[in-house]
């Protein structure tokens, strides 16, 4: 009758709560491998996601036409979204003073979306002049300043101004026909250069978490 339980009552080490004394290190020992573990699996989805978009963008880069009419229809379809969420905004916010601007913007997004989506040959050939005009303006402007201020980026600002004003010419002098290769392939150098960016991101996250994991797991097992 006078067994362990009679010395205050106090159940020993291996008795509280069922849990050896070295299962709570044990939990906290497994904690940064498996935090390592989901943020590898995260980068690779990352890089995963980069490596799709530069595959899309090299296939847009080969299927300009393609690109194009896909890259028109996305900004038509985004107008149309942004014009009902605008929409929807200002509903909300109806007795306020800028109710009725919402409501003029979302009706302007809405317009522009169903143009560009039943239209999208005729909506690219505006752009494509649109963005020639840009090229053009950009170009006599820096080739402007930079004679004009020559300053320690003198060389480098000539040479952007050259370009900008030698491809807006180019895109103008093949117009209308240009319209049909020029957004299609900006669209698909963004795609592809977000690609490779979201893949360095991605392999270079991963051997970080890898070089700190390896590097903890020994600290760890020397405790």
């Amino acid at each position: 009758m006078s067994g362990p339980t009679s010395e205050g009552g106090k159940p020993g080490p291996a008795s509280a709560g069922g849990r050896k004394p070295g299962s709570a290190a044990g939990g906290r020992k497994s904690g940064p491998a498996a935090e390592g573990r989901k943020l590898s699996r995260s980068f690779g989805a990352l890089a995963l996601l980069g490596a799709l978009l530069a595959v899309a963008g090299l296939v847009g880069l080969v299927y300009t036409g393609v690109a194009t009419l896909t890259s028109m229809l996305l900004f038509g379809w985004l107008l149309l979204v942004g014009g009902l969420v605008g929409l929807l905004h200002a509903v909300q916010a109806r007795g306020t003073p800028y109710f009725w601007l919402g409501v003029v913007v979302a009706a302007l997004n809405l317009a522009a979306g169903v143009v560009v989506i039943k239209n999208p040959v005729g909506t690219a050939e505006a752009l494509t002049m649109f963005a020639a005009l840009l090229f053009l303006t950009g170009g006599v402007f820096r080739l402007v300043g930079s004679a004009v201020v020559r300053g320690p980026q003198f060389g480098w600002t000539l040479l952007q101004g050259a370009f900008g004003l030698l491809l807006g010419i180019l895109v103008l002098v093949d117009w209308p026909h240009s319209s049909l290769y020029v957004l299609g392939c900006f669209f698909s150098l963004a795609l592809l250069f977000d690609g490779l960016g979201l893949i360095a991101i991605g392999v270079g996250g991963r051997r970080v978490v890898s070089l700190v994991t390896d590097q903890m797991t020994p600290e760890e097992g020397e405790k």
